[in-house]
């Protein structure tokens, strides 16, 4: 098996392997990527399954570790024609990091059967509030993930 391979499929069974990949946990110190890392799980779904989907309880932020989904946006009950195809990875299911949004207001599909990392979202605002730094560098990629979100919203 080519080392490439390998190494693909060893980080897609490990959260820190696919954090360092991650551009959004990029720029972060190995001790902080570890205590992120720590606070996630790895959870399978089938293709043409929903992860979470508009109006849900909000909960886990999600890395793709392996597979590819639609990230839709709701609006009310509905899905909108805005979103995203989200891959290996790419976060989603930003939610539980804006503070005062309980639910949902976007869907997340697997178009392929999908590895993530869900990393508890009470547990990773409570990390970020006792490291101002981690929270500090999180919250810059956050505002260029919504900002782009929104772009894409605009655009529709």
């Amino acid at each position: 098996m080519p080392a490439s391979a390998k190494s693909s499929e060893q980080s897609a069974a490990n959260p820190l392997g696919v954090l360092e990949q991650a551009r959004f946990f990029s720029g972060l110190t190995p001790a902080r990527l570890g205590r992120v890392a720590a606070l996630g799980r790895m959870r399978s779904f089938p293709q043409d399954t929903r992860i979470y989907t508009v109006g849900d309880a909000v909960d886990d932020f999600y890395v793709l570790a392996d597979g590819m989904l639609r990230f839709t946006l709701g609006l009310g009950k509905r899905d909108t024609a805005a979103g995203d195809i989200i891959r290996r990875g790419e976060v989603f299911g930003w939610a539980p990091l804006v503070e005062g949004h309980p639910r949902r207001i976007a869907t997340a599909y697997c178009l392929t059967p999908c590895e993530v990392i869900a990393i508890d979202g009470g547990a990773l605002t409570a990390l970020m509030d006792a490291d101002p730094a981690l929270g500090y560098a999180l919250m810059k990629k956050l505002a260029v993930l919504l900002t782009s979100e929104l772009v894409a919203f605009a655009a529709g």
